[in-house]
């Protein structure tokens, strides 16, 4: 019984039983507890992947942009690629994959 009473000093510490009592109020209760940083850490990962991604697609619709200012070649490939525009003499074609599923 006399091996028990150290152990048991030991954890009646008040101090000890404070920093206990404290840690455990951080970790667990704590408006900024370890489950919402990490879903913080979480989020904030995919908010830099998603700003990474848009940061690639302005990019590319800049390279477009001074293309179509430029080449007047580009812009007639816009054009009938994006309106079905054509020319006078010409047909326009549109073939479409019935196998794609569209939304």
């Amino acid at each position: 019984m006399k091996r028990f009473s150290g152990f048991y000093k030991f954890f009646i510490n008040k101090y000890l039983l404070a920093v206990a009592i404290f840690l455990v109020w951080i970790l667990f209760f704590d408006r900024n507890d370890l489950i919402t940083q990490w879903d913080r850490k979480r989020e904030l990962q995919k908010l830099e992947t998603s700003k990474a991604y848009y940061q690639n697609e302005i990019e590319n619709t800049r390279k477009e942009l001074t293309d179509l200012e430029r080449d007047t070649r580009v812009i007639e490939k816009f054009a009938r690629e994006k309106f079905y525009l054509k020319r006078a003499n010409e047909d326009v074609f549109i073939v479409t994959d019935s196998t794609v599923v569209r939304n």
